[in-house]
Protein backbone atom coordinates (compact mmCIF):
# COMPACT_ATOMS: atom_id res chain seq x y z
CA UNK A 1 0.00 0.00 0.00
CA UNK A 2 1.60 3.29 -1.16
CA UNK A 3 1.74 6.00 1.80
CA UNK A 4 1.08 9.84 1.96
CA UNK A 5 1.82 11.91 4.64
CA UNK A 6 -0.51 14.88 5.24
CA UNK A 7 -1.11 17.94 7.45
CA UNK A 8 -4.07 19.50 9.23
CA UNK A 9 -3.91 23.21 10.24
CA UNK A 10 -6.52 23.48 12.97
CA UNK A 11 -8.05 21.14 15.28
CA UNK A 12 -10.93 22.52 16.16
CA UNK A 13 -14.68 21.33 15.76
CA UNK A 14 -13.97 20.41 12.21
CA UNK A 15 -9.95 18.80 12.60
CA UNK A 16 -10.99 16.61 15.42
CA UNK A 17 -13.98 15.35 12.95
CA UNK A 18 -11.57 14.72 10.02
CA UNK A 19 -8.68 13.00 12.60
CA UNK A 20 -11.83 10.58 14.19
CA UNK A 21 -12.78 9.58 10.53
CA UNK A 22 -9.09 9.14 9.26
CA UNK A 23 -8.71 6.36 12.47
CA UNK A 24 -12.60 4.93 12.72
CA UNK A 25 -12.84 4.42 8.74
CA UNK A 26 -9.02 3.64 8.01
CA UNK A 27 -9.86 0.29 6.15
CA UNK A 28 -12.29 2.09 4.01
CA UNK A 29 -10.21 4.82 2.88
CA UNK A 30 -7.11 2.97 1.87
CA UNK A 31 -9.19 0.84 -0.31
CA UNK A 32 -10.80 3.68 -2.36
CA UNK A 33 -8.21 6.14 -1.82
CA UNK A 34 -5.33 3.36 -3.19
CA UNK A 35 -3.24 4.84 0.08
CA UNK A 36 -2.39 4.60 3.88
CA UNK A 37 -2.88 8.23 5.11
CA UNK A 38 -0.52 9.40 7.82
CA UNK A 39 -0.92 12.56 9.62
CA UNK A 40 2.45 13.91 9.45
CA UNK A 41 2.14 17.08 11.88
CA UNK A 42 -1.32 19.27 13.06
CA UNK A 43 -0.69 23.20 13.82
CA UNK A 44 -2.56 23.94 17.20
CA UNK A 45 -2.24 27.55 18.45
CA UNK A 46 -1.99 25.91 22.50
CA UNK A 47 -0.22 23.00 23.01
CA UNK A 48 -1.28 22.48 26.47
CA UNK A 49 -5.08 22.29 25.51
CA UNK A 50 -7.70 19.85 25.77
CA UNK A 51 -8.89 18.21 22.72
CA UNK A 52 -10.66 16.12 23.11
CA UNK A 53 -9.52 13.44 20.67
CA UNK A 54 -6.54 11.36 21.36
CA UNK A 55 -3.35 12.40 19.47
CA UNK A 56 0.18 11.25 19.97
CA UNK A 57 2.17 15.05 21.41
CA UNK A 58 4.86 14.31 18.36
CA UNK A 59 2.53 15.69 15.88
CA UNK A 60 1.59 18.63 17.70
CA UNK A 61 3.11 22.11 16.47
CA UNK A 62 2.57 25.78 17.07
CA UNK A 63 5.14 26.41 13.98
CA UNK A 64 3.98 26.37 9.96
CA UNK A 65 7.29 25.87 9.14
CA UNK A 66 7.54 22.54 10.66
CA UNK A 67 4.57 21.85 8.13
CA UNK A 68 5.80 23.97 5.53
CA UNK A 69 9.40 22.76 5.15
CA UNK A 70 8.98 19.09 5.41
CA UNK A 71 8.84 17.87 1.77
CA UNK A 72 7.57 14.72 2.58
CA UNK A 73 4.12 16.63 3.12
CA UNK A 74 2.11 16.47 -0.17
CA UNK A 75 -1.33 17.31 1.27
CA UNK A 76 -2.45 20.61 3.53
CA UNK A 77 -5.67 20.41 4.99
CA UNK A 78 -6.66 23.89 6.29
CA UNK A 79 -9.61 24.16 8.87
CA UNK A 80 -8.96 27.27 10.91
CA UNK A 81 -11.46 29.25 10.11
CA UNK A 82 -10.85 33.05 9.11
CA UNK A 83 -9.03 34.91 6.73
CA UNK A 84 -5.49 35.22 8.24
CA UNK A 85 -3.26 33.29 8.54
CA UNK A 86 -5.08 30.76 6.71
CA UNK A 87 -4.62 32.48 3.28
CA UNK A 88 -1.41 32.90 3.99
CA UNK A 89 -0.53 29.62 4.68
CA UNK A 90 -2.53 28.45 1.93
CA UNK A 91 -0.76 30.29 -0.62
CA UNK A 92 2.75 29.53 1.07
CA UNK A 93 1.78 25.55 0.43
CA UNK A 94 1.12 26.19 -2.87
CA UNK A 95 4.26 27.48 -3.67
CA UNK A 96 5.97 24.23 -2.02
CA UNK A 97 4.12 22.28 -4.78
CA UNK A 98 1.34 20.41 -1.57
CA UNK A 99 -2.38 20.23 -2.25
CA UNK A 100 -4.23 21.78 -0.87
CA UNK A 101 -7.80 21.00 0.82
CA UNK A 102 -10.10 23.21 3.21
CA UNK A 103 -13.41 23.94 4.75
CA UNK A 104 -12.89 28.05 5.08
CA UNK A 105 -15.90 29.68 3.51
CA UNK A 106 -15.10 33.10 4.46
CA UNK A 107 -11.56 32.77 2.49
CA UNK A 108 -13.12 31.25 -0.62
CA UNK A 109 -15.74 33.88 -0.39
CA UNK A 110 -13.85 37.07 -0.39
CA UNK A 111 -10.25 35.79 -1.42
CA UNK A 112 -11.13 32.68 -3.28
CA UNK A 113 -9.36 34.55 -6.90
CA UNK A 114 -6.14 34.53 -5.45
CA UNK A 115 -6.05 30.90 -4.34
CA UNK A 116 -7.43 29.55 -7.45
CA UNK A 117 -4.80 31.69 -9.43
CA UNK A 118 -1.81 30.48 -7.59
CA UNK A 119 -2.93 26.81 -7.08
CA UNK A 120 -3.19 27.04 -11.16
CA UNK A 121 0.23 28.87 -11.53
CA UNK A 122 1.83 26.18 -9.12
CA UNK A 123 0.36 23.12 -10.66
CA UNK A 124 -1.51 21.91 -7.32
CA UNK A 125 -5.38 20.62 -6.57
CA UNK A 126 -7.42 22.60 -4.60
CA UNK A 127 -10.67 21.29 -2.92
CA UNK A 128 -13.74 22.76 -0.97
CA UNK A 129 -16.56 20.54 -0.71
CA UNK A 130 -16.73 21.53 3.01
CA UNK A 131 -16.49 25.24 2.84
CA UNK A 132 -20.49 25.30 1.89
CA UNK A 133 -23.57 23.01 3.76
CA UNK A 134 -20.98 20.34 5.79
CA UNK A 135 -21.77 17.02 4.72
CA UNK A 136 -23.85 17.62 1.53
CA UNK A 137 -22.01 17.06 -1.59
CA UNK A 138 -23.04 19.99 -3.24
CA UNK A 139 -19.77 21.20 -4.68
CA UNK A 140 -18.93 18.40 -6.33
CA UNK A 141 -22.19 17.60 -8.00
CA UNK A 142 -22.33 21.02 -9.05
CA UNK A 143 -18.53 20.93 -10.45
CA UNK A 144 -19.14 17.47 -11.87
CA UNK A 145 -22.48 15.61 -12.03
CA UNK A 146 -24.52 18.79 -13.53
CA UNK A 147 -21.96 20.31 -15.78
CA UNK A 148 -24.35 18.96 -18.92
CA UNK A 149 -26.89 21.38 -17.36
CA UNK A 150 -27.39 25.22 -17.46
CA UNK A 151 -28.50 25.80 -14.14
CA UNK A 152 -31.56 28.22 -13.85
CA UNK A 153 -32.35 28.80 -10.31
CA UNK A 154 -30.70 27.83 -7.55
CA UNK A 155 -32.14 28.21 -3.53
CA UNK A 156 -29.95 27.15 -0.03
CA UNK A 157 -31.15 26.59 3.20
CA UNK A 158 -27.47 26.48 3.64
CA UNK A 159 -27.37 27.81 7.77
CA UNK A 160 -27.98 25.33 10.36
CA UNK A 161 -28.57 27.88 12.96
CA UNK A 162 -31.15 30.09 11.74
CA UNK A 163 -32.85 27.12 10.81
CA UNK A 164 -32.51 25.61 13.92
CA UNK A 165 -34.47 29.30 15.68
CA UNK A 166 -36.59 29.45 12.91
CA UNK A 167 -38.07 25.63 13.37
CA UNK A 168 -38.54 26.39 17.19
CA UNK A 169 -40.24 29.08 16.51
CA UNK A 170 -42.41 27.25 14.11
CA UNK A 171 -43.08 24.57 15.82
CA UNK A 172 -42.63 24.94 19.71
CA UNK A 173 -44.03 28.58 20.03
CA UNK A 174 -40.95 30.10 20.92
CA UNK A 175 -39.62 33.76 20.13
CA UNK A 176 -36.66 34.55 18.28
CA UNK A 177 -34.44 35.45 21.60
CA UNK A 178 -35.89 32.07 23.42
CA UNK A 179 -34.75 30.11 20.23
CA UNK A 180 -31.27 31.77 19.71
CA UNK A 181 -30.79 31.42 23.74
CA UNK A 182 -31.44 26.77 22.82
CA UNK A 183 -29.51 27.12 19.77
CA UNK A 184 -26.80 28.55 21.65
CA UNK A 185 -27.17 25.60 24.83
CA UNK A 186 -26.78 22.76 22.53
CA UNK A 187 -23.91 24.24 20.47
CA UNK A 188 -25.95 25.30 17.20
CA UNK A 189 -25.07 28.71 17.42
CA UNK A 190 -21.50 30.76 18.79
CA UNK A 191 -21.43 33.35 21.92
CA UNK A 192 -21.45 35.89 19.16
CA UNK A 193 -23.96 34.33 16.70
CA UNK A 194 -24.03 37.57 14.49
CA UNK A 195 -22.84 35.82 11.28
CA UNK A 196 -25.30 33.38 11.49
CA UNK A 197 -28.28 35.52 12.46
CA UNK A 198 -27.89 38.57 10.26
CA UNK A 199 -26.95 36.05 7.33
CA UNK A 200 -23.47 36.79 6.27
CA UNK A 201 -22.52 33.18 6.59
CA UNK A 202 -25.11 32.27 4.39
CA UNK A 203 -24.47 35.38 1.98
CA UNK A 204 -20.61 33.59 2.34
CA UNK A 205 -22.04 30.13 1.06
CA UNK A 206 -24.00 31.67 -2.12
CA UNK A 207 -20.89 33.49 -3.38
CA UNK A 208 -19.27 30.44 -3.69
CA UNK A 209 -22.02 28.15 -4.98
CA UNK A 210 -23.20 31.17 -7.55
CA UNK A 211 -19.56 31.13 -8.79
CA UNK A 212 -19.41 27.62 -9.54
CA UNK A 213 -22.78 27.22 -10.78
CA UNK A 214 -23.59 29.74 -13.27
CA UNK A 215 -19.34 29.77 -13.98
CA UNK A 216 -18.82 33.73 -12.90
CA UNK A 217 -16.74 35.42 -10.18
CA UNK A 218 -19.18 36.36 -7.67
CA UNK A 219 -18.08 38.94 -4.84
CA UNK A 220 -19.47 38.46 -1.16
CA UNK A 221 -20.68 42.18 -1.26
CA UNK A 222 -22.55 41.67 -4.55
CA UNK A 223 -25.20 39.52 -2.71
CA UNK A 224 -27.95 41.37 -0.86
CA UNK A 225 -28.36 40.34 2.17
CA UNK A 226 -30.93 39.87 5.39
CA UNK A 227 -30.94 38.18 8.65
CA UNK A 228 -33.88 37.07 10.71
CA UNK A 229 -33.36 38.92 13.84
CA UNK A 230 -36.88 40.67 12.77
CA UNK A 231 -38.96 37.54 12.48
CA UNK A 232 -41.63 37.96 15.24
CA UNK A 233 -44.35 34.39 16.24
CA UNK A 234 -46.92 36.81 14.55
CA UNK A 235 -44.64 36.30 11.23
CA UNK A 236 -44.89 32.95 11.67
CA UNK A 237 -48.69 32.83 12.57
CA UNK A 238 -49.37 34.85 9.22
CA UNK A 239 -47.43 32.12 7.55
CA UNK A 240 -49.26 29.64 8.21
CA UNK A 241 -52.42 31.34 7.43
CA UNK A 242 -51.24 32.04 4.36
CA UNK A 243 -50.21 28.52 3.94
CA UNK A 244 -46.00 29.71 4.40
CA UNK A 245 -43.66 28.58 6.08
CA UNK A 246 -40.31 30.88 6.79
CA UNK A 247 -36.81 29.99 6.07
CA UNK A 248 -33.85 31.82 5.53
CA UNK A 249 -33.08 30.81 1.87
CA UNK A 250 -30.12 31.70 -0.01
CA UNK A 251 -31.32 32.39 -4.03
CA UNK A 252 -29.61 33.30 -7.21
CA UNK A 253 -31.33 33.12 -10.28
CA UNK A 254 -30.07 33.75 -13.71
CA UNK A 255 -33.00 35.95 -15.76
CA UNK A 256 -31.73 37.59 -19.04
CA UNK A 257 -28.00 36.69 -18.39
CA UNK A 258 -28.10 38.57 -15.53
CA UNK A 259 -28.47 36.73 -11.91
CA UNK A 260 -30.07 37.90 -8.92
CA UNK A 261 -28.57 37.09 -5.84
CA UNK A 262 -30.26 37.52 -2.14
CA UNK A 263 -30.13 35.85 1.25
CA UNK A 264 -33.36 36.75 3.08
CA UNK A 265 -35.69 35.82 5.49
CA UNK A 266 -38.46 34.17 3.03
CA UNK A 267 -42.16 32.52 2.89
CA UNK A 268 -41.82 29.35 1.05
CA UNK A 269 -44.96 27.31 0.20
CA UNK A 270 -45.87 24.71 2.99
CA UNK A 271 -46.22 22.03 0.46
CA UNK A 272 -42.58 23.01 -1.13
CA UNK A 273 -39.57 20.51 -0.25
CA UNK A 274 -37.63 23.24 1.45
CA UNK A 275 -40.66 23.63 3.74
CA UNK A 276 -39.98 20.84 5.41
CA UNK A 277 -36.42 21.67 6.56
CA UNK A 278 -36.55 21.66 10.12
CA UNK A 279 -33.43 21.86 13.10
CA UNK A 280 -30.18 22.13 11.79
CA UNK A 281 -30.46 20.34 8.59
CA UNK A 282 -29.23 22.10 5.41
CA UNK A 283 -31.33 21.53 1.78
CA UNK A 284 -30.18 22.93 -1.23
CA UNK A 285 -32.75 23.08 -4.49
CA UNK A 286 -31.14 23.40 -7.65
CA UNK A 287 -33.85 23.76 -11.26
CA UNK A 288 -31.28 22.89 -14.28
CA UNK A 289 -32.71 23.23 -17.83
CA UNK A 290 -32.11 19.47 -18.44
CA UNK A 291 -31.95 17.54 -14.89
CA UNK A 292 -35.30 19.74 -13.92
CA UNK A 293 -36.07 20.30 -10.25
CA UNK A 294 -33.23 18.64 -7.83
CA UNK A 295 -32.62 18.57 -4.01
CA UNK A 296 -29.56 17.69 -2.32
CA UNK A 297 -30.41 17.29 1.75
CA UNK A 298 -28.36 16.88 4.69
CA UNK A 299 -26.37 17.81 7.93
CA UNK A 300 -24.84 21.01 6.89
CA UNK A 301 -22.35 21.22 9.80
CA UNK A 302 -20.85 19.29 12.79
CA UNK A 303 -17.63 17.80 13.49
CA UNK A 304 -18.39 14.22 11.09
CA UNK A 305 -20.18 15.63 8.49
CA UNK A 306 -17.98 18.56 7.67
CA UNK A 307 -15.24 15.90 8.39
CA UNK A 308 -16.66 13.63 5.66
CA UNK A 309 -16.61 16.02 3.40
CA UNK A 310 -12.61 17.12 4.19
CA UNK A 311 -11.64 13.63 4.10
CA UNK A 312 -13.65 12.94 1.04
CA UNK A 313 -11.78 15.78 -0.94
CA UNK A 314 -8.53 13.82 0.45
CA UNK A 315 -9.34 11.18 -1.26
CA UNK A 316 -10.07 12.83 -4.69
CA UNK A 317 -6.92 14.43 -4.72
CA UNK A 318 -5.21 10.82 -4.13
CA UNK A 319 -7.57 9.61 -6.63
CA UNK A 320 -6.15 12.13 -9.08
CA UNK A 321 -2.79 11.45 -8.77
CA UNK A 322 -1.61 12.89 -5.37
CA UNK A 323 2.73 12.70 -7.47
CA UNK A 324 0.90 14.59 -10.97
CA UNK A 325 3.67 17.12 -11.48
CA UNK A 326 1.31 19.45 -13.21
CA UNK A 327 -2.25 19.71 -12.50
CA UNK A 328 -4.94 22.52 -13.64
CA UNK A 329 -7.83 22.56 -11.74
CA UNK A 330 -11.24 22.09 -13.23
CA UNK A 331 -13.37 24.33 -11.33
CA UNK A 332 -13.61 27.48 -12.74
CA UNK A 333 -15.52 30.61 -12.03
CA UNK A 334 -14.63 33.01 -15.13
CA UNK A 335 -16.20 30.55 -17.98
CA UNK A 336 -18.60 33.72 -18.40
CA UNK A 337 -19.09 37.35 -17.39
CA UNK A 338 -22.54 38.19 -16.18
CA UNK A 339 -24.08 41.30 -14.95
CA UNK A 340 -25.99 41.31 -11.71
CA UNK A 341 -29.44 42.27 -10.81
CA UNK A 342 -29.56 45.63 -8.43
CA UNK A 343 -31.65 44.55 -5.56
CA UNK A 344 -34.47 47.61 -6.28
CA UNK A 345 -34.93 46.19 -10.04
CA UNK A 346 -35.80 42.04 -8.38
CA UNK A 347 -39.96 41.21 -8.56
CA UNK A 348 -41.13 39.49 -5.91
CA UNK A 349 -44.56 39.12 -3.97
CA UNK A 350 -44.43 40.74 -0.47
CA UNK A 351 -46.05 39.79 2.95
CA UNK A 352 -45.84 43.50 5.03
CA UNK A 353 -47.15 43.69 8.46
CA UNK A 354 -47.67 47.24 10.17
CA UNK A 355 -49.51 48.86 13.04
CA UNK A 356 -52.06 51.26 12.37
CA UNK A 357 -55.04 53.71 14.02
CA UNK A 358 -58.09 51.40 14.37
CA UNK A 359 -60.13 54.15 12.56
CA UNK A 360 -62.50 53.93 9.51
CA UNK A 361 -60.78 55.04 6.18
CA UNK A 362 -57.28 53.58 6.86
CA UNK A 363 -57.11 50.77 4.74
CA UNK A 364 -58.39 52.32 1.43
CA UNK A 365 -55.60 55.47 2.18
CA UNK A 366 -52.58 52.67 2.26
CA UNK A 367 -54.42 50.89 -0.67
CA UNK A 368 -54.38 54.16 -3.01
CA UNK A 369 -50.43 54.98 -1.70
CA UNK A 370 -49.88 51.13 -3.03
CA UNK A 371 -51.67 51.68 -6.03
CA UNK A 372 -50.23 55.23 -6.71
CA UNK A 373 -46.76 53.45 -6.66
CA UNK A 374 -47.24 50.25 -9.14
CA UNK A 375 -48.16 47.52 -6.51
CA UNK A 376 -51.07 45.47 -6.73
CA UNK A 377 -52.66 44.10 -3.52
CA UNK A 378 -53.70 40.20 -3.27
CA UNK A 379 -54.56 40.01 0.16
CA UNK A 380 -55.43 41.86 3.41
CA UNK A 381 -55.83 40.84 7.00
CA UNK A 382 -56.58 43.09 9.92
CA UNK A 383 -57.22 42.32 13.40
CA UNK A 384 -59.34 44.17 15.95
CA UNK A 385 -57.52 45.69 18.35
CA UNK A 386 -56.89 44.28 22.27
CA UNK A 387 -56.94 45.73 25.49
CA UNK A 388 -53.70 47.93 26.12
CA UNK A 389 -52.28 47.54 22.47
CA UNK A 390 -51.19 50.83 20.35
CA UNK A 391 -53.08 49.90 17.51
CA UNK A 392 -54.47 47.27 15.30
CA UNK A 393 -52.09 44.70 13.62
CA UNK A 394 -52.69 45.02 9.34
CA UNK A 395 -51.17 42.43 7.05
CA UNK A 396 -51.02 42.82 3.44
CA UNK A 397 -49.59 40.38 0.42
CA UNK A 398 -48.90 41.79 -2.92
CA UNK A 399 -48.69 40.31 -6.46
CA UNK A 400 -45.05 40.24 -8.01
CA UNK A 401 -43.92 44.10 -7.90
CA UNK A 402 -40.72 45.38 -8.44
CA UNK A 403 -38.85 46.03 -5.19
CA UNK A 404 -38.17 49.42 -5.98
CA UNK A 405 -42.03 50.16 -6.11
CA UNK A 406 -42.90 48.69 -3.32
CA UNK A 407 -39.93 50.64 -0.91
CA UNK A 408 -41.50 53.72 -2.48
CA UNK A 409 -44.83 52.80 -1.71
CA UNK A 410 -43.31 52.11 2.25
CA UNK A 411 -41.67 55.38 2.04
CA UNK A 412 -45.24 57.03 1.84
CA UNK A 413 -46.37 54.97 4.35
CA UNK A 414 -43.88 55.40 7.04
CA UNK A 415 -44.62 59.19 7.23
CA UNK A 416 -48.39 58.64 7.33
CA UNK A 417 -50.10 60.30 10.26
CA UNK A 418 -52.29 56.78 11.21
CA UNK A 419 -49.35 54.43 10.60
CA UNK A 420 -47.47 53.52 13.91
CA UNK A 421 -45.08 51.51 12.53
CA UNK A 422 -44.17 49.53 9.77
CA UNK A 423 -43.35 46.13 11.39
CA UNK A 424 -42.07 43.67 8.82
CA UNK A 425 -41.70 42.77 5.12
CA UNK A 426 -40.82 39.51 4.10
CA UNK A 427 -40.51 38.06 0.50
CA UNK A 428 -42.68 35.52 -0.87
CA UNK A 429 -41.17 32.74 -3.26
CA UNK A 430 -43.35 30.37 -5.38
CA UNK A 431 -41.32 28.51 -6.94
Amino acid sequence: MKKVRIALLGLGNVGRGVWKILQFNQDEIRKRSGYDIEVAKVLVRDMNKARGVDIPEELLTTDFNDIIEDSSIKIVVEMMGGIEPAKEYMLEAMKKKKHIVTANKMVLATEGDQLFETADKEGVMFYYEASVAGGIPIISGINESLTANKIEQLYGIVNGTTNYILTKMALDGMEFEEALEEAKEKGYAEADPTSDIEGFDAAYKLAILSSLAFGTKVEFDQVYREGITNITSEDITYAKEFGYVIKLLAIVKEINNKLQLRVHPTFVPATHPLANVYNSFNAIFIKGNAVGDLMLYGRGAGDLPTGSAVVGDIISILRNNVDLESYLPSVKNNLWHKEFIDMKDVECKYYIRATVEDKPGVLGELTTMFGKNNVSLRSVIQRGKEQGEEGVSLVLVTHFTKEENLLNAIDLINIAPYVVKVDNIIRIENF
